[in-house]
């Protein structure tokens, strides 16, 4: 079974990791684990006259990075083998074409991301990807 499991560095989101690897011993084979980070474009324009794209690049490894140590450090500890991507855009449609080119057989995910206020500025990436996924999507309280 494969399962992707976008993270975006909160505790809420380290929960459906936790959930993942507390279910895998219900599986008959362990799960072919995806961790997922989406980095928010920066805006373009000027500042690219200002930062090069190798800079920028950095910039968004090592956000990405730092997301998901948490969650890699628990798939380590929990002898979990996985793999991981960091890639660039919006989260809901990133998270979402990374499961189609995977071909993940469900997303587990958080039902709450980093906080409220972007909820109520961006709507819930949760509620988009359970729209939009072609998959089941399991969310984690």
């Amino acid at each position: 079974m494969k399962l992707l499991i976008p993270i975006d560095g909160s505790s809420s989101a380290n929960r459906a990791v936790e959930h993942v690897i507390a279910s895998a011993a219900w599986l008959k084979d362990a799960p072919q684990v995806f961790l997922l980070n989406v980095q928010w474009k920066l805006a373009s324009g000027n500042v690219k006259m200002f930062i090069n794209q190798e800079t920028i690049n950095d910039y968004y490894r090592e956000q990405g990075l730092e997301a998901l140590s948490a969650a890699r450090g628990q798939l380590d500890a929990a002898g979990l083998a996985y793999t991981y991507h960091i890639s660039v855009g919006t989260p809901a449609e990133a998270i979402v074409q990374y499961a189609q080119e995977q071909r993940v057989d469900q997303i587990v995910m958080s039902a709450h991301g980093q906080g409220m206020l972007a909820t109520l500025l961006l709507g819930s990436v949760a509620g988009k990807v359970v729209n939009l996924a072609p998959v089941p999507v399991l969310l984690i309280k």
